[in-house]
């Protein structure tokens, strides 16, 4: 990690603008899931012990397009950040402009304010140096610990920083020191372990990690594709017909180096309530069928493959884990991580839906590191460059 981070800049007396990453689920108008504002609290609580004139903080919340739409708005997030905080946290109707700039004036010596969703501008997501200008306008220096938004070129995680000193925050700072320690020196055995739906999100995540990784481990719907292009009938499953040639290529590559389920459990519909089965996977799944998660035996090929593994990145369901009879294989793969993790292997969840299940397992405190950045640290186990990152002050 060389670049500046809060710990190398003196913050006494200054405005402090931050952007965290608040992207959280909202349900009936409240907070439903607090994973991502708790991860910011050890930066907040840092900064404010420098005593700083003020804490402005930016985020997004999913998708309004570039328009203001209440039910993207940051204001539910405000009881639960002043609870974990335990300061008062005041909130502005806007991120940029008069009000966000009155608000900022407004603050008592120390304050906290959380900023309106910058999401309700197109400008933001378009980088504009206008409006970058105008956020940066706001604080005398930049934190940035978004580190799931650090793969985005938006105003408010890359724009910022050339108007601004700019440093990375605590959490930021600690996944990029996980997630490049894990790829590029890895304590071996190195096992990456891949799931989620598609191969054509992960082909140069797969790519990359043929020349670092001892083993990679495919589950979910993406073995379904790298099985039918070895010729086995996936019936109704998912497979993706366009990557069907790109997998016979990292097939053809990979050797023993990538290891394919050996039994699914298939159903006759996509629902909780469908008939299952088991089936090899040499045998391939029956018409009107479809497979949806791993079964028991691939389970015991992997635990294998991980039973020496000092170093172990996961990213990806083995299977549709949000239904409880495809759930087996992803919490099976999660208890053999925490076993892993607790004699002593690195073990990393990427973030998205690997994190929901590794906390739905209700083993995410018996891992070494949950990410809070999906399609983030996706991009940094591919070996991209994020812009959010490269923006910020070298050491």
């Amino acid at each position: 990690m060389n670049k500046k981070t809060i710990r190398d800049v003196d913050l006494k007396g200054k405005r402090v603008l931050v952007r965290v990453d608040f992207n959280v689920p909202l349900k009936d108008g409240k907070v439903a899931d607090d994973t991502r504002i708790e991860a910011a609290i050890p930066t907040l609580k840092a900064i404010l012990e420098q005593h700083p004139r003020a804490v402005i903080l930016m985020s997004h919340l999913g998708r309004p397009k570039g328009e203001r739409k209440p039910e993207f708005s940051l204001r539910p997030v405000v009881p639960v950040l002043a609870e974990k905080l335990g300061v008062d946290v005041a909130f502005a109707e806007d991120c940029v402009g008069e009000v966000a700039e009155q608000a900022v004036a407004a603050l008592p010596e120390g304050g906290v304010l959380l900023l309106e969703n910058t999401r309700f501008h197109p400008e933001e997501r378009k980088n504009d140096p206008e409006f970058a200008r105008q956020l940066a306008k706001l604080g005398d220096i930049y934190v940035n610990d978004a580190f799931g938004s650090a793969h985005r070129a938006h105003a408010s995680t890359e724009g910022v920083a050339h108007y601004l000193p700019a440093v990375a925050g605590l959490l930021m700072e600690k996944e990029i020191e996980f997630l490049s320690n894990a790829i590029e020196s890895p304590r071996r055995p190195f096992v990456a372990i891949l799931g989620g739906a598609k191969i054509s999100d992960k082909i140069g995540v797969i790519e990359n990690l043929l020349n670092k990784a001892d083993r990679i481990l495919i589950g979910g719907g993406m073995a379904n594709t790298f099985a039918a292009a070895q010729g086995i009938p996936m019936g109704d499953s998912l497979v993706e017909a366009d990557a069907l040639e790109t997998a016979k290529s990292i097939l053809s590559k990979a050797g023993d180096k990538l290891v394919l389920p050996v039994d699914l459990v298939i159903a006759d519909t996509f629902d909780e309530n469908a008939n299952t089965k088991v089936v090899p996977l040499k045998e391939g799944v029956p018409e009107g069928w479809r497979a949806l998660d791993i079964g028991a035996e691939t389970v015991e090929l992997f635990k294998k493959h991980l039973a020496e593994a000092m170093t172990v990145v996961w990213n990806g369901p083995m299977g549709v884990f949000e239904m409880a009879p495809f759930a087996k294989g992803t919490f099976a793969i999660a208890e053999v991580l925490a076993g892993r993790a607790a004699e002593g292997a690195t073990v990393i969840i990427g973030g998205g839906d690997s994190a929901s299940a590794i906390k739905q397992a209700g083993l995410a405190d018996k891992v070494t590191h949950v990410s809070t950045g999906g399609g983030a640290s996706l991009e940094m186990l591919e070996g991209k460059v994020l812009p959010g990152l490269a923006a910020l002050d070298d050491k």
